[in-house]
């Protein structure tokens, strides 16, 4: 059975992607824990982080890092945040966000009803900010 991130990534369900490319995609979670969230997803379905091989680990940690240098000039934070948790979703994914303080990195708090305009601009933002990196 197709996990939830690999019905978005099919386009069964909806998503707001900022990147794409053959083997990652990187689109908005629907509960920030910043503005900006953006979860960083390969294509296959791999549950955990500790089973990919040393390249593909090196690939998706290279995309987060554009996504996170991208979400820093976003929102003109002075980090990007990174996790990777992978108890939600069976499914590897990494969390970049902008971060500005510790408490920024808690699942706790997550905006678990970011208004529709608020992950639209958050999206606008980041992918001219990744146009800029280009």
């Amino acid at each position: 059975m197709a996990t939830v991130f690999t019905k978005i990534i099919n386009r069964e369900l909806p998503g707001r992607f900022v990147y794409e490319d053959d083997e990652f995609v990187a689109f908005l979670t629907i509960e920030p824990m910043t503005q900006g969230h953006t979860l960083v997803v390969p294509r296959a379905e791999i549950d955990q982080w500790q089973d990919i091989d040393p390249d593909t680990y090196a690939r998706i940690m290279a995309v987060s890092q554009r996504i996170g240098k991208a979400v820093v000039r976003a929102f003109d934070a002075p980090r990007a945040g990174l996790i990777i948790a992978g108890l939600e979703v069976p499914h590897l994914h990494v969390h970049v966000f902008p971060a500005r303080e510790l408490t920024d990195f808690g699942f706790a708090h997550v905006d678990r009803n970011p208004s529709p305009e608020s992950l639209d601009e958050a999206q606008a933002k980041i992918k001219a900010a990744l146009a800029e990196l280009d």
